[in-house]
């Protein structure tokens, strides 16, 4: 709806082409139309559970007579969307307790005992408390993490690729577990309107990537615990393309795992 003069940037839930995708009645825009100018990190998932929980591994959660409890903020959370994705693909139970305000609370409630996991992005659990004194103290494993390759910071944890191989999973399930968790790609990125000069897009775009290359943002980055892991606006178009270029059963699939209880 903004203007498309330069003047206003959009710095968007990496998600938002699922809402497209599943055909939500509120998306009134097509994100393969937006110019994205970059990010300055990825978003990959992680779940984590109590290390004196019966569940060590996405095997045992599989098996398990009682279903963990997770917690989770809604339907649209990271951490309901995770737990149905490895309920659709690798058949992995997880009973999800809805409605806490924040991600806080739910770490709050796992300390307490009232839920035992959450998945959420990886940065928070790399970069703040409770987490960093959890790892410390092994309160906490991380069962499973969403990226193609393994966190050097987590070595021993698998991806959900190698577990997919091992369990030999059909490729239609391994797409749709792309289509959820390769959005974290995106980051957290910055988007111009449809149809922004091209002159405009290159200009915002070069100041991004130098931004992001800049030695004292870096520097601060670092003293915030924050990684930069800058992602050029045009990886990200060509992302958002990928995205939205699934076969029919694919995203029926989708629909189905996002559907609003």
């Amino acid at each position: 709806m903004a203007k498309p003069d330069g003047l206003t940037i959009g710095m968007t839930s990496y998600g938002m082409y699922l809402d497209q995708m599943v055909g939500r009645k509120e998306v009134q825009y097509d994100v393969r139309q937006f110019h994205w100018i970059g990010s300055p990190e990825k978003s990959d998932v992680l779940m984590y559970m109590r290390s004196d929980a019966p569940y060590k591994s996405i095997e045992d959660i599989r098996n398990a007579s009682t279903p963990p409890k997770c917690g989770s903020t809604g339907t649209a959370g990271t951490d309901y969307i995770l737990a149905r994705l490895l309920e659709e693909t690798l058949g992995a139970k997880i009973e999800t307790v809805l409605g806490y305000p924040g991600g806080s609370e739910i770490d709050l409630a796992v300390e307490k005992g009232e839920v035992q996991c959450r998945g959420l992005t990886a940065a928070p659990f790399f970069g703040r408390e409770p987490f960093i004194s959890w790892r410390k103290r092994n309160f906490v494993n991380v069962l499973l993490y969403g990226g193609v390759k393994r966190d050097r910071r987590i070595p021993d944890t698998p991806t959900i690729y190698e577990i997919f191989d091992k369990e030999n999973t059909p490729e239609e399930s391994r797409r749709v577990a792309d289509v959820i968790l390769r959005g974290g790609d995106f980051g957290r990125p910055w988007v111009m309107p449809p149809a922004t000069p091209a002159e405009v897009v290159r200009t915002m775009r070069s100041a991004y990537a130098k931004a992001m290359a800049d030695s004292i943002l870096l520097e601060e980055a670092k003293k915030g615990k924050l990684e930069v892991e800058y992602v050029p606006g045009e990886d990200l178009q060509k992302l958002a393309e990928t995205m939205l270029s699934q076969p029919p059963t694919v995203v029926a699939r989708v629909k189905k795992l996002l559907a609003r209880k």
